[in-house]
């Protein structure tokens, strides 16, 4: 298979990461999240398979460090009780308190349904389809981060935009630099799960999204 132009490369890269992501957050409603995640699922599956020498298989090769994974878990944990406890006192806890079936349905769900089409979006697509065009060193670490964050505008939420800015470049490391997607996806996974738990719903739920105009 023929590889990409540098140029269609780029075309692409800002139409997916830029484009698009602006674009929902500014025409549809955050109820339209998980339909558009699926769609660039799909886009995405069809791109690496186009993408030459992207072998599926070898995803599941990299090494998982629990102890990287606890870590970052832990300061998802403390990052997000202080930030529930001091802005929205009222969410703490909430999804265990209110709905605890919910909770376990979250907790199921969630590593399977929206971290795993992420990275293999925001971490997979973008280091293997665009590695040509990326800048070298962190610079393409920033550069994830920055669009991982924005693919979250859809929020309208500083803390949101904070938040997935700081655990991109983490999931980045463990991506591009161990060479672990496994690694990548089990803290996302597992950061995700404790926000949820703790009361992070209170920004990350679309339903209460408050655009800005």
């Amino acid at each position: 298979m023929t590889p990409p132009s540098p140029a269609r490369l780029r075309v692409e890269f800002v139409l997916l990461f830029v484009v698009a992501p602006v674009a929902v957050a500014v025409l549809l409603p955050a109820s339209s999240l998980f339909p558009v995640l699926f769609a660039l699922v799909v886009l995405s599956g069809w791109l690496l398979f186009r993408t030459p020498g992207f072998v599926l298989s070898k995803l599941w090769q990299g090494r998982v460090s629990w102890f990287r994974v606890i870590a970052f878990a832990g300061i998802a944990a403390g990052l997000s009780a202080v930030l529930v406890t001091s802005l929205r006192p009222e969410a703490w806890l909430m999804p265990g308190r209110a709905a605890p079936w919910l909770l376990v349905a979250i907790l199921l769900l969630y590593p399977l349904l929206s971290a795993l089409p992420q990275e293999l979006i925001f971490r997979t697509l973008f280091f293997e389809r665009y590695g040509p065009i990326l800048p070298d060193g962190t610079a393409a670490l920033i550069l994830n981060a920055a669009i991982f964050s924005l693919a979250h505008l859809i929020y309208w939420n500083w803390i949101v935009a904070a938040l997935t800015f700081a655990g991109s470049l983490a999931f980045a490391h463990s991506y591009r630099d161990r060479r672990s997607f496994p690694e990548a996806l089990a803290m996302h996974a597992v950061a995700g799960n404790i926000l949820f738990a703790l009361g992070m719903g209170a920004w990350f739920y679309s339903g209460n999204v408050t655009p800005p105009f």
